[in-house]
Formats: structure tokens, sequence, C-alpha cells
């Protein structure tokens, strides 16, 4: 096992005037053995981020550690990590035993080791019934366990996941997602999940760094990111439904944003005058979507409340103690 520092890490592509840089300096320190996921929006950096620790990207400034080494000029081999992508990657001519010994016989390691190897993994990932199938005799979440087991049986210092479950439907994920987890807690390898989902990231993470264009926004625990938001755009992006950003509520400073959750509004006979535009059923609770002036409000209300209709006016009060405050110009959390 290993940790895994960031230090001011940077990437550029071109030269010149033609010159784009795509992360900018991030660092970061990951404990031995801590989950980690890499969250953010289509082409915010994080597979480059995560490609540049697997060696599979160059970086053009800065270093990154993996245990005791300084690994900016090994090659992916020399690196002790294994990589888990988002195609599975499986040989379709060969078993799943086969696809999973794969590595290992490359690397010479005797057969009976092999063997242990794989009983162990297909153990861990419930795929012992399936060792003499093909890839194209399983389900996609099977293929994906697949892939798992041949990064588990590499015994490596570093997990590297890259969006491996966007290809399963939304039960298969959920699955999955529970599957990884106690994978991580059987295992206690150190790990980096990359994704686009902020509901995954939140399930997943012991702790999350959040990208936006390049620029680490925020690391912390979930609950940190969820509860402290260190910007807008991460105020914006984790959460679902996603904070309200009110520029003009009342109450609101100058030149600073209020920010409150839906669930930390609450619908009452004073407070702020809604006009409701529509409502959405979420099971046992709804969310109701209103303006206040210009700006749309999302308010999470409990099932056993009125439903309000389309064009009447609901009174909602943001709990004092929820409210955040951003600066207007740096978009940045303010005391």
């Amino acid at each position: 096992m290993a940790s895994i520092q960031l230090k001011d890490v940077v990437k550029k592509y071109g030269k010149g005037k033609h010159e784009l840089q795509v992360i900018h300096g991030v660092s970061a320190e990951i404990a031995d053995r801590e989950f980690i996921v890499i969250v953010g929006p289509s082409g915010c950096g994080k597979s480059t981020l995560l490609r540049m620790v697997a060696g599979l990207e160059e970086i053009s400034a800065g270093e990154i550690w993996i245990g005791d080494r300084v690994v900016n000029k090994l090659e992916p081999a020399e690196r002790d990590i294994a990589m888990v992508f988002q195609n599975y990657a499986l040989y379709p001519h060969m078993s799943v035993f086969d696809n999973m010994a794969y590595g290992l016989k490359i690397k010479k390691v005797p057969i009976d080791e092999i063997k242990a190897r794989v009983d162990k993994a297909a153990g861990i990932l419930e795929l012992g019934p399936f060792l003499d199938r093909k890839p194209r005799q399983l389900s996609g979440g099977q293929r994906q366990r697949v892939a798992m087991g041949r990064a588990i049986v590499r015994q490596p210092q570093v997990f590297l996941f890259d969006e491996p479950l966007s290809n399963l439907d939304a039960k298969l994920r959920a699955q999955t997602r529970i599957e990884i987890q106690k994978l991580h807690r059987e295992l206690g390898i150190t790990s980096l999940f990359v994704t686009h989902d902020q509901v995954e990231a939140m399930t997943l993470a012991q702790r999350m760094i959040v990208m936006n264009a390049g620029v680490m926004e925020q690391f912390g625990t979930p609950e940190e990111v969820y509860h402290r938001p260190a910007s807008t755009f991460v105020a914006s992006f984790i959460g679902s439904p996603p904070m309200n950003l009110l520029s003009n509520a009342p109450g609101s400073r100058p030149r600073t944003i209020m920010g409150i959750r839906p669930e930390h509004l609450d619908i009452g006979n004073d407070g702020w005058a809604l006009q409701v535009e529509t409502t959405e059923l979420l099971g046992a609770e709804r969310l109701v979507y209103g303006r206040l002036g210009a700006e749309q409000v999302i308010v999470r209300s409990e099932e056993n409340q009125a439903i309000p209709e389309p064009g009447s006016t609901i009174h909602v009060k943001p709990r004092e103690d929820r409210i955040h405050w951003f600066d207007g110009a740096s978009r940045k959390r303010m005391p």
C-alpha cells in the first residue's frame, strides 16, 4: 500500500501562443488506504489528473509521489498501480479466468500462485461460477467485476478507476458501488476514483476532490463539501437538487450571493413570497420550483404537505443557521 502526493501538478498542451493549460497547480495529500473520488463535469481535467498519476500523460510541472518515490519519469508498469477503465477492455476470446490471469502470466508468476490469486479475487467479487465463461456470456455488471478482478490480482499499491460505472444502468451502478465499497474494506488499497456523477462521489468517497476547469475547487469529506462548499461552483455541483444561489434575495448583502439548500427552506405562513411554476414528485418527498423575482428557487417539501398549484403563491423561510454567503466577485465562500 502507499500514500499519494500531488505537489503543484500542472498539465499543458502545445507551446508558445498555442499553449493550453488544462491542469492548474493541483496539490493534495492522499493517505495510505484512503479512497479518494475526483469529481467534476466533463472537460474539468479529472481524467487527465488520473492519467498523470498512472503515467499515461506526462506532467508539465510539479511532482507526483507514490509512496516514497517521485514517479514523474517512471513508466506506468514501474509505478505499481492497477487501472480500471470505463470500457472493460476484456479479451473476448479468453475465459474470465484467463482474462484475470493474463497480466500475471506475462510477468511469469508461478501457475499455483496465479490460481490462488484469481480464486481469491473471484471469491471477493462473486465471480467463482463464471470463471470458465467468455465475456460475451456475462452481463455488463459482471464484465466490470472481471475488470476489477484483473486489477485485484496484480496486488498493486494503488487502484485507479476512470469512470468505471458509466456504461452500467442505474440499478447496476448502485449495486456495483456497494461492491466497490466492500472491495475497499476488504483490501484497503489506496484508491483514486474518477466520476462526473456527484451522487456516486458522495456515496463512495472518504474524501473528494472537486475539479472545475482544471482547478481543484475543494478537497474534503463529503460532509464538508456538502455542508460548507468552498465556492458557488461546488455549491451548485454537489447536491441533488443543487443549492439555491440568489443574488437578490431579501436580506442579501451588497455584492454577495446567498446560498440555501432546498431542504433548508420551510414552507409556512410567512417569509419569501414564491410564485410556483411546477412540482416534481420524488416518492416520499417532492420538489417545488418557483420564482423569487427573476431568480428560480427550488424547495424540498415532505409528502404530508399540500401540493401547491402552478401559478399559486407560497411563503418560504430560510433557516438562518443554514444560509451560506459567497463573495459576488470571486464566488468563494465568505466567513
